[in-house]
């Protein structure tokens, strides 16, 4: 018997493939230059407003530009940004943990406490820190959201490899004579996989959040390039006057992160065996 879908699950997962096809297609889905600037039309409302117009979607931001194309540009670098740090981080934590896992004793220790030295830092300060100290570019800043959620990962996969590690198949495999890289590669790894993907779904919203806030603080992504917190940023100063400036890319940004929350805790639910032991 086929176990259907939860129709919230599918919407938000219909919702992030809208969301993807947007972030890759980016300028080329934008129904206008999103940098291009129409000074008479500053402040445009959206167009079903009393002041709108249907040239204009939602509206246009204190330049005159098109709320709608920036917000499909500002979607693609978010997007990217939050993609790129969450898989730095994964990596990098990942195999923070196989090492941790793998040779335990003194290494072990050291690893664990630069996590713990990790996880008792503000991130937010690491963050206004490094900016400060070494200023800011898009490289930069990436590796920055990449080194939020490496800890997490380090101590998932770490736990998840000292159990594999003593399992019998691991024995077997071992006293067959295979080497420690084809242990972890071909057969560890594998088996933790679904762990590691359930805490991705968590991280990306989380990162999504940390590159807006720094964005609308003006400490992230810098013009020309724009982002979902830069506009954000924007239309803060706008709220009175230009409401859709700051409501549409602050909506956009809790569809987003909601959704993933939503598609990360069907897929916990999907590969966790425990909570698959208790409805048995």
């Amino acid at each position: 018997m086929t176990r259907r879908i939860n129709p919230i699950t599918a919407i938000a997962a219909g919702f992030l493939v809208i969301v993807a096809i947007l972030a890759i297609l980016g300028p080329y889905a934008a129904p206008h230059d999103p940098y291009k600037q129409h000074l008479l039309e500053r402040l445009t409302g959206p167009s079903w407003t009393q002041d709108g117009t249907s040239e204009f979607l939602l509206g246009t931001d204190r330049l005159g530009r098109d709320l709608l194309s920036r917000l499909i540009v500002g979607l693609q670098m978010s997007v990217g940004v939050a993609l790129l740090g969450t898989i730095i981080g994964a990596v990098v934590g990942t195999a923070v943990g196989f090492i941790s896992g793998h040779f335990e004793g003194w290494i072990d220790d050291i690893l664990m406490m630069i996590v713990d030295i990790q996880l008792s830092l503000p991130f937010i300060l690491i963050a206004l820190t490094l900016l400060a100290f070494f200023g800011n570019s898009l490289p930069l800043f990436i590796l920055l959201m990449g080194m939020y959620g490496w800890e997490t990962y380090a101590r998932l996969s770490r736990g998840l490899v000292l159990s594999a590690k003593r399992q019998a198949y691991s024995t077997a495999i071992v006293s067959l004579g295979a080497t420690s890289a084809r242990l972890y590669g071909r057969h560890i790894l594998p088996n933790i996989a679904s762990a590691l993907i359930v805490q991705l779904t968590l991280t990306v919203p989380a990162i999504i959040l940390l590159e807006t806030s720094l964005s609308f603080l003006g400490l992230g992504v810098q013009p020309p390039d724009t982002s979902l917190g830069q506009i954000l940023g924007e239309g803060r100063d706008y709220l009175g006057s230009a409401w859709w400036i700051a409501v549409f890319p602050g909506f956009l940004i809790f569809c987003i992160t909601l959704s993933v929350g939503v598609v990360g805790d069907a897929l916990r639910d999907k590969f966790d065996p425990t909570l698959k032991t208790r409805r048995t």
